[in-house]
């Protein structure tokens, strides 16, 4: 750790900042990674519909419509995986609720989304 003289505590939010030899943190990766895998629309808009666009309708149908199939293809393939997966559980006696359960899981989430603004 490098040594230095001035007057300040670390600790203080007022006082933070990157010495000389410290390297600070780029989060600027992770959060773009987090916005590509956890929303997929949210860059489709400006990095490829907007160029798309802006050269001609066709090449904006095309780009709209890749999106959409390969969207559909991948919402399709994780469900049929975890339907799969999901018949090896034994379920026992919970195998008659499921229905109720699947419900309740819905009505769970909409009343997350409804009062916590999810």
């Amino acid at each position: 750790m490098p040594i230095h003289k001035h007057k300040h505590q670390h600790d203080s939010k007022e006082q933070l900042h990157v010495h000389k030899g410290e390297k600070a943190k780029n989060l600027t990766p992770w959060i773009l990674f987090t916005i590509f895998v956890f929303g997929p629309c949210e860059p489709l808009i400006p990095l490829l519909i907007y160029p798309a666009a802006k050269s001609s309708t066709i090449g904006m149908v095309l780009v709209t419509g890749v999106f959409g199939v390969v969207t559909i293809a991948t919402m399709l393939s994780i469900v049929i995986l975890l339907s799969l997966g999901a018949n090896l559980l034994p379920l026992g006696r919970l195998e008659r609720y499921t229905h109720a359960l699947a419900g309740a899981t819905i009505c769970l989430c909409g009343i997350t989304i409804r009062f916590l603004g999810l």
